[in-house]
């Protein structure tokens, strides 16, 4: 059985259930279409700092936030496009704006897809007129994540997109990790690192670039809980990144259709035409062993 409930808490959350596999999404919409709660038989997946999602002024720490125009910081948070320079803030601004909810399915399914469309505060920093809408589907243990991108724009439209997940775990010494790369750049020191499958869980600040990925598909496994992650993504997906903090129960593994900077350097960018759609999807599936 299939279900969605609506709860007015500090944001208006809705929370969709598998009720058969015991497994439920929270998601809420005016705090930047945020999924903020992943539970598969009845444990949870995801990482959340309450008292940052609680602080509108804060980015949040926890769930999963969307990345858009960009992914990660532009040197300065400035770049230039046809000859004018605009200011975007880390990770775009799809974060932390309100999306609408536009459709909700509980037959055979359940998913609840979310709109966000561009306006005068967008087009002050990213002068294009767009509109994402994203699905979310749970069913099982798996979650899909739909996208589509449209630019409404008469001129291309540069962007880059991805997903800054926070999983949960008590123990970072128990996880063993199935990325498809042979090496990583570390975005601290800009050194480029070779990849065995390993690497020091052990220093205050890990941010790790994974790129010339071969497969489209990677794996984190946490001995500790019993839980194997599984993270399938579309071939736009060209980087993923590893980040942690010392002393947080947490590590995010992160699809970027992008490198940083890429709105200056063009790497990797994807530029939909005019009146143009994109279509593409990210899946996350949480067994238990």
């Amino acid at each position: 059985m299939f279900t969605i409930a609506l709860q007015q808490q500090q944001y208006k959350t809705y929370i969709l259930s598998d009720e058969t596999a015991n497994s439920q999404l929270e998601v809420v919409p005016e705090r930047g279409g945020i999924i903020t709660r992943w539970r598969v038989q009845g444990q949870d997946i995801l990482y959340l700092d309450a008292e940052r999602f609680a602080n509108p002024d804060l980015s949040v720490r926890g769930g999963i936030p969307i990345l858009f125009p960009i992914c990660g910081n532009l040197p300065e948070n400035t770049y230039t496009h046809n000859g004018k320079q605009y200011t975007l803030k880390q990770h775009g601004f799809a974060r932390d704006l309100p999306w609408v909810v536009t459709n909700q399915v509980t037959e055979e399914r359940v998913s609840l897809t979310l709109v966000l469309n561009s306006s005068e505060q967008t087009r002050a920093v990213y002068p294009f007129n767009f509109q994402l809408a994203f699905t979310y589907k749970l069913q099982g243990n798996t979650l899909e994540i739909r996208q589509q991108y449209k630019n409404l724009s008469s001129t291309p439209m540069p962007f880059s997109t991805g997903f800054h997940p926070y999983f949960l775990t008590v123990d970072k010494t128990g996880l063993e990790f199935e990325i498809p790369s042979q090496q990583y750049q570390d975005q601290i020191t800009k050194e480029i690192h070779p990849f065995n499958g390993t690497f020091d869980l052990n220093r205050d600040e890990i941010d790790f670039a994974f790129g010339q990925l071969t497969s489209q598909s990677t794996r984190v496994t946490d001995n500790t809980r019993k839980l194997r992650l599984t993270l399938d993504y579309d071939d736009i997906y060209s980087k993923l990144v590893f980040w942690t903090l010392k002393g947080k129960d947490f590590y995010c593994l992160e699809p970027w259709s992008a490198p940083r900077n890429s709105l200056n350097t063009g790497e990797n960018l994807t530029v939909l035409e005019p009146e143009a759609s994109f279509s593409t999807s990210v899946r996350f599936r949480a067994d238990f062993f």
